[in-house]
């Protein structure tokens, strides 16, 4: 049996990111037969239309990437009630030039932790806006917005005991969100 290749694309670039470490921690939760492989945002110029005919290497290495995946992981902060610069960035990189999107049809799923009580409620929103413009079907429950806090990660790094059922339940509902959509 052929894998099914996820991209996860995480939206903050910190090193201690709690998203990273989520994204690390949620892809364990998967069955062997699917592969999470987090697509790097950090070297990704900043978009501009001009160069839609020339894209960078980054940038088509991450359109690559993608084109590659059966599926798209977001793991998002969230900054000022929004998700980050840097990934939305990456978004509009990867769906230029117009007619091009490398993002079309890919089934995606949403999930983020914040310090915040909220979670990452708001960027969570912002982002399936985006999502929905660009033709990713993207699962809508449930829903997770972690709060960082102690528990969430056990010493290892893994998810703690209290979320790791909700985020197994949030998985199982995502990983067959994209054997329902995969083309």
């Amino acid at each position: 049996m052929s894998q099914t290749q996820i991209a996860v694309i995480v939206g903050s670039l910190r090193r201690e990111s709690f998203n990273r470490r989520l994204a690390e921690a949620v892809a364990l939760l998967a069955p062997p037969e699917f592969r999470f492989q987090q697509i790097g945002i950090a070297d990704l110029p900043l978009y501009n239309q001009d160069d839609d005919a020339q894209q960078a290497a980054p940038v088509l290495r991450l359109k690559a990437a993608i084109a590659a995946s059966q599926g798209v992981l977001f793991v998002t902060p969230e900054y000022n009630r929004s998700v980050p610069g840097v990934l939305k960035n990456a978004i509009d990189h990867a769906s230029r030039p117009y007619g091009h999107s490398a993002w079309a049809g890919k089934p995606a799923g949403v999930i983020g932790v914040s310090v915040g009580a909220i979670g990452t409620a708001l960027a969570q929103q912002h982002l399936r806006n985006v999502l929905a413009n660009l033709d990713m079907p993207t699962l809508g429950q449930p829903e997770v917005f972690l709060q960082a806090k102690e528990g969430l990660f056990d010493a290892d790094g893994g998810l703690g005991p209290a979320t790791r059922p909700l985020l197994q339940g949030w998985m199982d509902r995502y990983l067959g969100w994209v054997a329902q959509h995969r083309r």
